[in-house]
């Protein structure tokens, strides 16, 4: 007698090379076995009269064999002509078969066949069906239920995963399988037992479409189930967090009050709101971990300078890190813009420095001479030492690892409190699913007077109309972003090269000057192109992705982005939104290269049709999954067993509403969630 604890290598017939194989896709007990769920069902359930069947249906039929006929094409057939009682005929196609299975199929034999209906050249035909032959006494096809089909991996045989699973099937029977859910309040949903019997046998009176959309309540146990055991690993660290002691930021206004009134601009209510939101955790003796996200342009920088203020007037310092130089050395012109004028000395800390300037800030950072300090991932090396780190403040967090989020928080004597910011707007299901560790503010509105950019897509054999609009918009003194996909030349991909664009339009401005700016260059060259181009000496910037994040030039009223369909939708949404931040009317035109798929037709017709980047991220989340979205170091979310992010987005609240009452219950039930789930390298992060 089997138990569901039992290796999958105990089963009898099932060797090493199939332990391995099952292994590979997370099937190490017969309990995962239990949870391998089937993908569609056959309806062996009834047997259909050849006068009902539908062309295209997979039926299960019972008729008499009339005759065998061996074909002698080049192709070698084996063909068997079934009848009924009133003469209606099937012929049984075989294009693979063997001696002994020619003389079995004798005439006068009674035979059920299962498999697809197809017509052929003299009617009915079933090409390689399942079969038994009754009057020999065979096993009968009729099955009680739906008969499961399963997904396969590397040369496993359905017939094989079916027996290995129906072992499991009955083991559960007769075990007690752990119900997490068993006992929780207001759970009206089956059983575990239920739900895993009704999936892989369902009966022919279930609504088989439901279970086709995965709306089915069986899977919806299952989903909740997961879904659960993964929130409920990061609403745990969340609470170890809570647990842990950072210092108190007493709220002190002198700072603040004096920005505000140097601003120029109003802070709109929505920046007002993730202040506040901000301001209430750093009070509080627990670590902040606040995720701050809002659209391009949203204003989410001075959001994060105000939350450095109160870390200032702390006697705190406070670092920002961005993932690229050019996003690095663009916070620190705008954070020094808001800080310098309050006396407030700030370092700045990159990997192309020199040893002088970096020896020459490291004493900053070390002294407490600096209190913000701006860098990208040079901040967390051995070699930076903090005064007295209180705040950490990650830009494009999504840029970054979780180890590398806590290298840079474990240079504080204690657990500084961690503002992170996105400019790419996470739909809410991938929010509560990914980032459940974290406390949410958004911004959901832009600053007054931000006017839509205008997207039109066009095909890049009308590059001289796009010419021409440069022309016009230099003359109105504003300034061009030409993007451009890769750096050099490539035979492979068809996407024009920086280089050879930068040279096209020389050919064809003349009048204007026109820079190229991409990786490869040092960050001295970069810095002076950027420090050019935002005071309005060059008219025309050629660009690779560099500037997708951060660059801040209100006078750029027009972008074009070549290749466009190459890019995904958030990656366009970004570029995007480098224009639209000045008081003129912007553009943004995709050149793309024809024939355009249809998923970029998708992409591109998308990005005409709103400036919304979280309608834009939810489409983004339908199209590519949240495996890409998110990146590697959360990789368990894409890699779910049966949940799915987006398609399952909808049932989130009751995923949220059980996860936190698990956190109410004992350590050992909710370790028995999260393991059933969760795979070792999986609770590596959760555990992070």
């Amino acid at each position: 007698m089997y138990e569901l604890s039992d290796s999958i290598i105990s089963i009898n017939g099932l060797g090493p090379k199939a332990q391995e194989k099952l292994n590979a896709i997370g099937i190490y007990n017969l309990e995962h076995l239990l949870f391998h769920l089937p993908h569609r069902y056959q309806n062996k359930t009834k047997i259909i009269k050849l006068n009902q069947a539908q062309v295209g249906d997979e039926i299960l039929v019972e008729l008499t064999i009339d005759r065998i006929e061996e074909v002698p094409t080049r192709q070698r057939q084996l063909l068997c002509y079934l009848s009924d009682n009133d003469n209606r005929t099937l012929l049984l196609r075989f294009f693979h078969f063997n001696q002994y299975q020619k003389q079995n199929l004798t005439r006068g034999e009674t035979i059920q066949c299962f498999g697809e209906m197809k017509i052929g050249r003299d009617g009915l035909e079933m090409h390689h069906p399942e079969y038994r032959l009754i009057s020999k006494g065979q096993t009968n096809l009729l099955e009680k239920t739906l008969s499961p089909i399963y997904p396969l991996t590397a040369n496993i045989h359905q017939a094989q995963l079916k027996k290995w699973i129906d072992i499991a099937l009955e083991t559960l029977q007769k075990s007690d399988l752990i119900d997490n859910f068993e006992n929780l309040s207001k759970n009206s949903m089956p059983t575990l037992k239920q739900a895993l019997n009704t999936l892989h046998h369902p009966q022919i009176n279930e609504n088989i479409d439901q279970i086709a959309d995965f709306k089915h309540i069986s899977q919806q146990r299952l989903i909740i189930e997961e879904l659960c055991a993964h929130q409920l690993s990061l609403l745990k660290l969340k609470n170890e967090r809570k647990h842990k002691i950072s210092n108190i930021f007493e709220l002190k206004t002198q700072l603040s009050d004096q920005l505000l009134n140097d601003l120029g601009f109003k802070l709109t209510n929505a920046q007002r709101r993730s202040i506040d939101e901000i301001n209430t955790d750093i009070s509080s003796p627990h670590p902040m971990l606040r995720l701050l996200q809002g659209d391009v342009g949203s204003g989410k920088t001075i959001v994060a300078v105000f939350a450095c203020l109160q870390a200032v007037e702390n006697s705190f310092q406070a670092a920002i890190m961005a993932p690229t130089e050019i996003l690095a050395a663009q916070h620190l012109q705008g954070f020094s813009n808001y800080l310098a004028p309050l006396g407030i000395d700030v370092a700045f800390l990159t990997g192309s420095q020199n040893t002088s300037q970096r020896a020459e800030q490291l004493n900053k950072i070390k002294s407490g001479q600096a209190q913000v300090i701006i860098g990208t991932h040079a901040l967390f090396q051995e070699a930076v030492t903090f005064n007295k780190l209180g705040l950490v403040v990650i830009d494009e967090q999504h840029k970054f690892g979780v180890h590398q989020r806590l290298s840079l928080a474990q240079k504080a004597h204690n657990t500084p409190h961690q503002l992170v910011m996105t400019a790419t707007p996470i739909p809410r299901s991938l929010t509560m699913s990914a980032y459940a560790d974290l406390d949410s503010s958004i911004i959901d509105e832009l600053p007054p007077g931000r006017k839509p950019v205008k997207t039109i897509a066009i095909s890049a054999d009308r590059k001289n109309e796009v010419i021409k609009k440069i022309k016009q918009v230099c003359n109105d003194n504003n300034q061009v972003y030409w993007v451009c996909t890769l750096i050099e030349e490539s035979e492979v991909l068809r996407a024009e090269s920086a280089i050879n664009t930068h040279h096209y339009l020389q050919e064809n401005l003349p009048n204007l000057s026109v820079v190229l700016i991409h990786g490869k260059m040092n960050k001295d060259e970069k810095s002076e192109i950027m420090r050019q181009f935002s005071a309005n000496k060059i008219d025309v910037l050629v660009a690779t992705t560099v500037i997708e994040v951060g660059v801040n030039v209100p006078n750029a009223s027009l972008m074009v982005i070549e290749n466009s369909e190459r890019l995904g939708l958030a990656q366009l949404h970004q570029l995007r939104g480098r224009v639209g931040r000045g008081a003129d009317a912007s553009i943004c035109i995709l050149m793309y290269q024809t024939p355009l798929s249809a998923n970029a037709t998708e992409r591109l017709d998308i990005l005409r049709q709103t400036n919304d980047g979280f309608a834009i991220a939810q489409k983004d989340l339908e199209l590519r999954g949240p495996g890409e979205i998110l990146g590697t170091q959360q990789t368990g979310i894409a890699d779910m067993k049966i949940a799915n992010i987006v398609r399952d987005g909808y049932l989130m609240n009751q995923v949220r509403y059980y996860s936190e009452h698990f956190l109410q219950l004992d350590e050992n039930r909710q370790q028995s969630l999260i393991t059933r789930w969760i795979t070792d390298d999986k609770t590596q992060y959760a555990n992070t």
